[in-house]
């Protein structure tokens, strides 16, 4: 470990809970019947999507602020942020009733931008800066350096990390039963990091998991390699835990305290988000559902045991349904697209359709007549009803001669075409 950094303590989660007392809500542990029945086992859901921002981060915002003197809060706070970070900065600024500055990027969606104005009020100024985190990010690091503002980290910074660890605290106290395994989402690993510094002292026999994104494996990188590495390349959709770099304090904590990382695919998590809303009734953002997601993943080894899954936010934005399910469909192996090129006859159409089977439906179609005489193509997406449908329906495709290009399995072409 490097022994120059400073890293949390379970004393001073012990403060941050006093501090954070009256502030946030003490969110509940619920046994969940359904999942415990699919996975045989006692899982229990940690709600924090039932937080007053409906998210963790509202602790380690107001922990940061809250340590801070009166003094140094005169020239205000500033943060980068595109996500609940933001909302849980914009209500301790006016809880605390302290001046903000929140620097977003301009693609934020205006629903988030509209939280954030809604939870700061006349605290908070919002900035909207280049079209990524990063460039809001440094955008706030030069306006901390012209004003002096305390810069609130998202994850990399001690008290941010102790608030996050009261989460671990609350689940400590609450089960009266003996947890053996505990799920938390990681991005930058404040959340993972102040949780694992409870549970390391409270309770060393808990098996502590984190889960990343496929698509942004930050974390599982940099302990693979010994170090903090940078991703150059990752998949945003997560957007709770899609980091393109974790935390220096983070990644010691991390890597000495986590038992696994588990790299769940966005598919998966989509599937996970459909099937919390509609057996549960529980609106998770994909970040939220990731620990979810990640039981299929150690299924056999929690046969019969206690696990606690954390559902770390829930500010899930309506307009992403459709990709949600889209996400959700393809990962489950029910829905297809393909360039078919249709001979240019009458009744080269109604061929095709006999080929498709009595629950396949067609989902997608995209047809212009090309003046090639002989063949015009068109993308077509069908959606099935059971997974091993696929297979006979390739091979009725075959058997009749239907000239078809398979997308799925061309990430570069698929994105493009669909």
């Amino acid at each position: 470990m490097n022994t120059s950094l400073q890293t949390p303590t379970l004393d001073n989660i012990f403060l941050a809970a006093e501090r954070l007392r009256g502030v946030i809500n003490h969110t509940p542990i619920f046994y969940n019947a359904h999942l415990s029945e699919q996975y045989q086992a006692n899982i229990y859901l940690k709600r924090e999507d039932l937080q007053t921002v409906r998210s963790y981060k509202i602790r380690g915002a107001y922990n940061k602020m809250a340590s801070m003197s009166a003094e140094e809060l005169t020239a205000g706070v500033v943060c980068a942020s595109a996500g609940n970070h933001a909302q849980g900065v914009a209500y301790a600024c006016r809880k605390m009733e302290v001046k903000g500055a929140i620097f977003m990027p301009t693609t934020t969606p205006a629903q988030k931008v509209k939280q954030v104005r809604l939870f700061g009020k006349e605290w908070i100024e919002i900035h909207l800066v280049g079209d990524t985190y990063d460039d809001a990010y440094y955008a706030s690091k030069e306006y901390q350096t012209l004003t002096n503002a305390i810069f609130v980290h998202p994850f990399d910074d001690l008290q941010v990390i102790e608030g996050q660890g009261t989460v671990g605290l609350e689940i400590f106290k609450d089960a009266d039963f003996k947890i053996d395994y505990l799920l938390m989402a990681i991005g930058g690993g404040g959340l993972a990091s102040g949780i694992s510094t409870v549970f390391k002292q409270l309770s060393p026999k808990t098996k502590l998991i984190g889960v990343e994104p496929e698509g942004s494996p930050t974390m599982y990188n940099s302990i693979g390699e010994g170090q903090v590495v940078t991703l150059k390349q990752i998949d945003k959709f997560v957007d709770g835990a899609a980091v393109g770099r974790a935390g220096e304090i983070t990644f010691e904590v991390c890597r000495e305290s986590l038992n696994k990382i588990l790299l769940v695919p966005e598919g998966k998590v989509c599937s996970s988000i459909l099937q919390l809303y509609n057996e549960e009734a529980i609106v998770a953002e994909p970040a939220g559902a990731l620990t979810v997601a990640a039981l299929d993943f150690i299924k056999d080894e929690i046969k019969g045991k206690n696990v606690v899954a954390l559902i770390s936010g829930g500010n899930n934005d309506i307009t992403r349904t459709e990709e949600i399910k889209e996400r959700s469909l393809l990962y489950e192996g029910l829905k297809h697209y393909f360039i078919i090129r249709f001979p240019q006859r009458s009744g080269a159409f109604r061929e095709f359709l006999n080929v498709l089977g009595p629950n396949d439906d067609i989902a997608r179609f995209e047809y212009v007549k090309k003046t090639n005489r002989e063949q015009g193509p068109a993308l077509v997406g069908i959606e099935l009803k059971n997974r091993e449908d696929f297979a006979p329906l390739i091979e009725r495709m075959d058997e009749n001669r239907i000239v078809y290009e398979y997308l799925n399995d061309q990430p570069d072409l698929f994105q493009f075409m669909v």
